[in-house]
């Protein structure tokens, strides 16, 4: 049975005008040269450089002042070792250094893909059969690094898209906070989890911290731990699992004169420096109604991968942690709306080539993971995954898929799974949904259509999709069809 799909003319393009400012240094001794420079220079000559540069760039930065004193600032360690006070310094000649250790990066002029789709937190203002919504992108620029950037819009009766303008007055996080531990409570939370005391000598292991720790002193001292004391393998699980049960995350916090489509969340950690890839995002409800918009994407360092989750309320104030346990190792970790039988439970892929299922008390915690489905036919011998978090219908949990055939072809698929027990697929397309057509095949990936995430409008299934890793687009699907063809296909 055939499903049509209708493609939309809305696309979103890469647009090299949309900049952020970044910290720039280069290194020790260069940068020491600048700054004896800048402090030969007369305070008249300080005064035009400064008004040059602010009137070159007033315009393209909300504040760009205040970003070259934050720039300033990261220059401590540097006036130390030159033995310099920045504080004799004034407000004039602070912000022109700044300005030598800031730079322009062009956070989409390579592509914007790999989109995902939730409906907006503020839903007032609307007409009958209008839906508000937030998109997330992976944007990529210089350097071939990824940011995730968001889109607002609204979906009217007719299924048209109107989109806000996309923003040129970029921002990243107004403020950064990572996480702190207390000692005292910190083990009594273990306790709480598992009962760790009974098998291991806390107050021992964790006597090096100290009252108040970081998360990565909190890992140094179990590596240390486990060098010193002479531990059974088991116990050396247990712990991994005390690393592993912390949540080792930073809060961000964008300003609230930001347009949705002007906030930028640009690598922070460490393992994610060269990239935060292919955030899939759902509107997560809990037992008590509560409503949480989590996402999991792919941090990458350069050489190895780690999923993390995101989450948030508002798109304001934003919550990054990492997924720990043996199965959280891959990408394409796809969380379900709500939990299942008393648990979380995950969509993943641990072997690069099947479809898992995984179920967690703990939303930062996968242990063990099922397979559900395996390549089956020959548009899908490479491998399968999931595109995004599963939806939920009266006939079960909706999943768009994508695999890779032929000439590493990117299609997308779907499949349907038991609403009690989503371990059982009980309906599977034989045919793709979508293969790329002539337009989605050139792009910096060739012969690539790819989604994150989708959502359900006026009875129809709303798939945001990625052409060859270059730009954005929509496809629709009546969702009634779509269930008729997967539940008449087994």
């Amino acid at each position: 049975m055939q499903v049509t799909v209708n493609r939309s003319d809305v696309q979103f393009d890469p647009d090299p005008r949309r900049v952020i400012a970044r910290f720039f240094y280069l290194d020790d001794e260069r940068s020491a040269n600048i700054i004896r420079r800048v402090l030969d220079i007369p305070d008249d000559e300080v005064n035009i450089a400064l008004s040059q540069v602010l009137r070159g760039y007033s315009k393209r930065h909300r504040n760009i002042s205040k970003i070259f004193e934050k720039h300033f600032e990261k220059l401590t360690d540097l006036f130390k070792t030159l033995g310099i006070d920045p504080d004799s310094f004034d407000d004039m000649k602070k912000v022109l250094i700044g300005s030598y250790f800031t730079k322009e990066y062009s956070i989409e002029s390579a592509a914007i893909f790999n989109p995902s789709i939730v409906e907006h937190p503020d839903q007032t203002e609307l007409a009958p059969g209008e839906k508000r919504v937030i998109i997330s992108f992976r944007a990529t620029g210089e350097g071939h690094i990824s940011s995730l950037i968001f889109r607002s819009g609204v979906i009217d009766k007719e299924d048209n898209f109107l989109f806000e303008p996309a923003g040129t007055m970029l921002d990243e996080a107004e403020s950064i906070q990572r996480h702190v531990y207390q000692k005292e409570s910190f083990i009594r939370k273990l306790n709480e989890m598992q009962s760790f005391n009974n098998l291991l000598p806390l107050d021992m292991i964790l006597a090096p911290l100290a009252e108040h720790f970081s998360y990565g002193e909190l890992k140094n001292c179990i590596q240390d731990a486990k060098k010193t004391l002479k531990l059974s393998a088991t116990k050396e699980i247990l712990l991994n699992e005390i690393i592993w049960l912390a949540s080792s995350h930073y809060d961000i916090e964008f300003s609230l004169d930001t347009a949705t489509s002007e906030r930028v969340i640009f690598p922070i950690a460490e393992t994610e420096k060269s990239g935060i890839e292919d955030a899939r995002f759902v509107k997560f409800t809990g037992d008590d109604g509560e409503v949480t918009y989590f996402g999991t994407y792919t941090a990458y360092d350069g050489i190895t991968i780690l999923p993390k989750f995101i989450e948030t309320k508002d798109f304001y104030k934003f919550k990054v942690l990492p997924v720990h346990g043996e199965i959280a190792e891959n990408k394409g970790m796809a969380l379900f709306p709500r939990k299942i039988n008393g648990k979380y439970a995950m969509l993943c892929r641990i072997d690069n080539e099947n479809n898992y299922i995984a179920f967690s008390e703990h939303i930062n915690l996968w242990r063990d993971a099922k397979i559900i489905q395996e390549p089956r036919y020959h548009w899908e011998f490479i491998q399968i995954g999931n595109c995004g978090s599963p939806i939920e219908t009266k006939d079960g949990w909706l999943v768009i898929t994508h695999a890779v055939g032929q000439m590493r072809e990117y299609v997308l698929g779907a499949i349907l799974l038991d609403l009690d027990n989503p371990e059982k697929v009980i309906g599977r397309l034989k045919t793709p949904l979508m293969i790329p057509n002539a337009k989605e095949r050139e792009g910096y990936v060739p012969n690539v259509i790819y989604s994150c995430g989708s959502i359900v409008h006026n009875n129809n299934l709303i798939i945001p999709y990625a052409m060859s890793d270059y730009a954005s687009t929509f496809a629709f699907v009546n969702i009634e069809e779509l269930l008729n063809a997967l539940k008449n296909s087994e």
